[in-house]
């Protein structure tokens, strides 16, 4: 076992150590148009973190801060996990879907079963997070399924020694770009994600992620992924697709360029920010933030961080206006409040409308003004184009859902 402190200072080595081609850098034209799905289980903590707005933001202010791979181990009200197999025969762990980060690890909860197919690499592993504490352990690569369609060949995956936070999830799944990765191990620059070694090793046809959700107080409990395009049965319309932003830091991340609009009003001119599956609640800057409390007329809530408003406020509500690409995405009035069945597992009254819409915790002009987090994500499809450098939506069946 090596010390956190030693494994911290090895993680700072130079970048010249050992530098390794990107898988991204080494793919390929493909003739294939293979997709494979991989369902996802919606999971409700009610012994999570209260407070979910703080909790954002210390994710928010880790991203911003470092451009590394950081999550918030603690946000976790409403999550999608998979069980993803490792070793061979594989033993399965229920891994923390992440789009805002790219290193796959495991051994939180369940202990790491080594098969003949297990190779530590020589490598430490380490990832810091946003509430300040790190993962960390061993590199090694193994065969990982996802599912029968879905097997990858020496995959990195970090075995960690120490962890935090992961109450119920032996590790995560990350989903990121490739650099996302750079020195988190200490002999390698930077390491393949699972969509990489999917698309280099032939699986799928395109390296394209498709994510759906549904809202968490829907009937429909699954969530699912498909690696190497999107499930066009998922979808209404066509995706509409928009470059990674230029702006840093959201160009490290799946980053895009938005504006938003409350009503007929805007209150956030075309900025740079991220689409992040790890983030709970929408994330606007601060001075974006007062303009929507002053239009809404919420007033903050102490217990959960969130604005609470009266149910003839709601009444009143005006639809959010979130344009991409020139495209217009409405985020109406029962998308932007908390399902109202899950109020007390965020410290709430049952009676209570809270808004999902909180302060990131900066003006804009940041270089990462807004996060579209999972109560976005869960009103419209998303698709992640690492060939392209493209990230896309389209409305689905619940972009207009009353769920809430």
């Amino acid at each position: 076992m090596v010390p956190s402190k030693s494994l911290s200072s090895l993680l700072t080595l130079p970048a010249l150590a050992l530098l390794s081609l990107s898988a991204s850098a080494l793919a390929h034209p493909r003739t294939t148009s293979s997709t494979a799905p991989l369902k996802l289980a919606v999971r409700i903590n009610s012994n999570g973190i209260k407070n979910i707005a703080a909790a954002d933001r210390a994710r928010f202010q880790a991203l911003q801060a470092s451009g590394s791979s950081s999550i918030s181990t603690t946000n976790a009200v409403t999550i999608y996990t998979a069980d993803v197999g490792v070793g061979s025969p594989a033993t399965y762990y229920t891994l923390l879907i992440d789009t805002g980060s790219s290193n796959t690890w495991i051994g939180a909860n369940k202990t790491y079963e080594k098969t003949s197919t297990s190779r530590f690499t020589g490598g430490l592993f380490g990832v810091e997070y946003g509430d300040g504490s790190l993962v960390a352990g061993e590199e090694y690569t193994d065969t990982v399924t996802l599912n029968s369609d879905l097997v990858i060949e020496k995959q990195s995956i970090g075995v960690a020694i120490d962890t935090s936070g992961f109450n119920g999830l032996d590790g995560l799944l990350g989903l990121g770009p490739a650099d996302l990765t750079q020195n988190t191990i200490s002999n390698e620059y930077e390491v393949p994600t699972v969509t990489d070694n999917l698309y280099t090793q032939g699986t799928i046809g395109s390296e394209v992620l498709g994510v759906f959700f549904a809202p968490a107080s829907s009937s429909d409990s699954n969530g699912e992924l498909t690696f190497g395009g999107y499930d066009a049965s998922k979808i209404n319309g066509s995706i509409n697709y928009v470059p990674i932003t230029s702006t840093f830091p959201a160009s490290g991340f799946w980053g895009i360029d938005q504006s938003i609009a409350y009503g007929t009003t805007s209150i956030l001119t075309e900025t740079a920010g991220i689409v992040d599956t790890g983030t709970t609640l929408i994330l606007i800057a601060t001075d974006a933030f007062r303009e929507y409390q002053s239009a809404t007329g919420g007033t903050p809530d102490e217990a959960t961080g969130l604005l609470k408003i009266s149910l003839d406020q709601y009444k009143q509500l005006s639809s959010l206006h979130f344009t991409i690409g020139g495209v217009i995405y409405e985020l109406t009035p029962n998308g932007q409040i908390w399902p109202r069945s899950l109020n007390t597992d965020i410290g709430g009254t049952t009676d209570g409308i809270y808004l999902v819409v909180a302060d990131i915790g900066s003006n804009s002009g940041s270089g990462l003004d807004f996060i579209n987090g999972y109560c976005f994500l869960e009103r419209f499809y998303s698709v992640y184009d690492t060939t392209n450098s493209q990230v896309g939506f389209a409305t689905t069946e619940y972009t207009y859902a009353t769920s809430n």
